[in-house]
């Protein structure tokens, strides 16, 4: 009988450690961000501090994500993972029993979501680094592609979970359980044994000091052409795409489709497109995945227009669900590629660039798209993210070195190695 198992899950258990611990806890982070608006309004909080508490942990990203790089690149980056996960475990845990005994004030919470944050801004470039560390490099893409496939799930499954639990403990019972996803990814890690990083090479002596090694991942990213433009398109899709969907996109809804129910459907089909997407990338062989990358970007950035176009609830869902691939199919593909092409002693600073242009500049987007659409319009102001975004994708595309990147880096004699066969999804 044919083993239901993906390969890549049976052929390496480390990263089925991995896989385990965090799935669970991208569970519960869906859960939290349902959870959270509701858990500020039970104690007594208005729309501008759901705002406040949002943003919270915004602001350690700004600050800690390149530390989070360094750090993750200089010392073992399971054991940063862990350490986070035990200090969201303890924040998350007690905003649940403030809310859960009925003490809970905006102000702790803001507070607590900011410990939360800098833990987020350490976990995020010590997981990216850590998966070549569990993976055999021919496995990577399979790998991120469970990863996205969980995540993409989660879209759909989280809000549902969040909602009964709502509905039957309050938000400090779904946060509590979110609190518990932390302490099971953290005994998962610590039972991980990666192997060690391998040194950069062609470098004379390693940087000791933190800006040292700082300015070295930036030598990374600018010595690569297609590291830094990707970095620059997926700036511009965070700052000026991701508006539409959580900023106008339910304004539209609530103005011309009827409000939230109508709105969770594009959700739910952007949702199942994700997941669409996830699979697509786990089973296809890509020569050129940045290649493919870029034009699946093109295609994500297009959901301003689809938002905006005034067609049926029923094709706009049907197109969102296409950008549902589009998007998931590029952030395998890119994050695969920096972790395939990115030296392993590097790759943790890398990736902190890419978090610090991407989750950093996306409030950014989100503060002026309110503003700007009350100026122009709702409809003109999707047009216009559009008419920014797309070139921006389609620039990246025309890019020699972003066409150009194999699957695998060139070996010694030259060659560039095949990847293993695949291993097909139940």
């Amino acid at each position: 009988m044919k083993s239901v198992i993906p390969g890549v899950l049976r052929d390496e258990p480390q990263f089925a450690r991995l896989f385990i611990g965090q799935s669970l806890s991208v569970l519960g982070d869906r859960v939290s961000f349902v959870a959270v608006p509701f858990a500020v309004l039970s104690a007594g909080g208005s729309a501008s501090d759901v705002g406040l508490v949002a943003a919270a942990p915004l602001v350690p990203m700004l600050l800690f994500t390149l530390v989070g790089g360094v750090w993750a690149d200089r010392f073992r980056r399971h054991r940063i993972m862990l350490l986070s996960d035990l200090v969201r475990f303890a924040a998350q845990g007690l905003i649940a029993a403030l809310l859960l005994t009925g003490v809970a004030g905006v102000p702790t919470l803001a507070l607590l979501m900011v410990v939360f944050g800098t833990a987020d801004a350490f976990f995020m470039p010590a997981s990216t680094g850590l998966l070549p560390l569990v993976v055999a490099p021919d496995r990577l893409r399979e790998a991120n592609a469970l990863r996205g496939l969980v995540q993409s799930s989660g879209l759909v499954l989280g809000p549902a979970l969040a909602g009964g639990l709502i509905a039957l403990a309050g938000p400090g019972g779904a946060l509590a359980l979110d609190a518990l996803t932390f302490a099971v990814s953290a005994a998962f890690l610590a039972r991980l044994r990666p192997r060690e990083t391998e040194p950069v090479t062609g470098q004379a002596a390693p940087a000791t000091t933190f800006l040292g090694e700082l300015r070295a991942g930036w030598g990374q990213v600018r010595s690569r052409t297609w590291v830094w433009s990707g970095m620059a398109a997926i700036a511009v899709y965070h700052v000026v795409v991701l508006p539409s969907v959580f900023v106008l996109g339910p304004v539209l809804a609530e103005r011309e489709w009827g409000g939230a129910a109508s709105w969770s459907v594009v959700v739910a089909a952007f949702g199942v497109g994700a997941v669409v997407g996830d699979v697509c990338a786990y089973r296809l062989t890509i020569a050129r995945p940045m290649a493919v990358g870029a034009a699946a970007l093109a295609v994500a950035s297009c959901q301003a227009v689809i938002i905006g176009s005034g067609g049926s609830l029923a094709l706009i869902a049907v197109l969102e669900a296409v950008t549902g691939v589009a998007v998931s199919l590029f952030f395998v593909l890119w994050e695969t590629a920096l972790q395939t092409h990115v030296p392993e002693a590097a790759l943790s600073r890398v990736s902190s660039y890419d978090y610090l242009l991407s989750a950093g500049l996306m409030p950014v987007g989100l503060a002026l798209a309110g503003p700007v659409s009350e100026s122009l319009g709702v409809r003109p102001t999707l047009y216009a993210m559009t008419v920014i975004a797309v070139p921006a994708a389609i620039a990246l595309l025309c890019v020699p070195d972003v066409r150009r990147l194999p699957a695998y880096p060139a070996a010694a004699d030259g060659t560039v190695p095949h990847a293993a066969p695949e291993a097909a999804l139940p």
